[in-house]
């Protein structure tokens, strides 16, 4: 975890919730379809308003969906959405629970952000996100 953290900080600047949910998703992403990065595409729904859009550069450290390889676009819809897809049809959509999104939104500060981060990186997947697998899902 400690490595992980300290990888997610420095490529992102600092470490906050939003780069490390990013970064769960592209491992949820990775376990679905594969650790191929030139297999994937995602499309992301957050913008790139900070502080959501941070989800962002997590997704790009763990999934290896990159601006640079073209095989990331970002949707301006201000939600913490991802809907990842492979070359064989198969895709997934991974949604941050509205009540962890809310959590985020009103209980992180400057001061408290790397601990609240930290717990979040803890949390299951199940705790943390919406997740739909499935062929009939929107093909990238």
């Amino acid at each position: 975890m400690k490595n992980t953290l300290r990888e997610l900080e420095k490529f992102h600047g600092h470490l906050g919730p939003y780069v490390v949910l990013g970064y769960r998703m592209g491992q949820i992403a990775n376990n679905t379809l594969g650790k191929d990065a030139f297999s994937k595409k995602a499309i992301v729904w957050t913008g790139t308003k900070p502080p959501i859009s941070c989800i962002i550069d997590g997704i790009q450290i763990s999934s290896g969906c990159t601006l640079g390889k073209g095989n990331i676009s970002i949707e301006q819809e201000g939600k913490p959405k991802a809907v990842f897809s492979d070359n064989n049809g198969k895709s997934i959509e991974i949604l941050l629970k509205p009540d962890i999104q809310k959590e985020i939104d009103t209980t992180v500060t400057e001061e408290n952000m790397t601990n609240f981060s930290k717990m979040i990186f803890e949390k299951s997947n199940e705790d943390l996100f919406e997740i739909k697998n499935s062929l009939d899902l929107w093909v990238l």
